[in-house]
């Protein structure tokens, strides 16, 4: 987990959601793609990303049967740890 120092030093960690952004926005600077990303999400991760107050309503979407976190694929399940996958291996 990261951490940041907020108000007179103190550390908080980064939430999921806070660490999943700066994961796509670390891969997009390196040349990925919004669209060529795969956010692979443990059940948990996923069904507490749904629910997070701080996640802003425009930043997930739930269209076509699939679900999108700041325009990247959401994938869940089958995974051990969440990760983001920056060129998509699903066909």
């Amino acid at each position: 987990m990261n951490s940041d120092t907020r108000r007179g030093g103190l550390k908080t960690r980064a939430t999921r959601p806070e660490l999943f952004r700066e994961a796509i926005e670390k891969a997009e600077a390196e040349g990925a793609s919004r669209g060529e990303m795969v956010l692979r999400l443990t059940a948990r991760d996923s069904a507490d990303l749904k629910r997070d107050r701080s996640v802003a309503v425009e930043d997930i979407s739930f269209a076509g049967g699939e679900m999108r976190f700041l325009g990247v694929k959401v994938v869940t399940g089958g995974v051990e740890a969440s990760a983001l996958e920056p060129h998509s291996s699903l066909s």
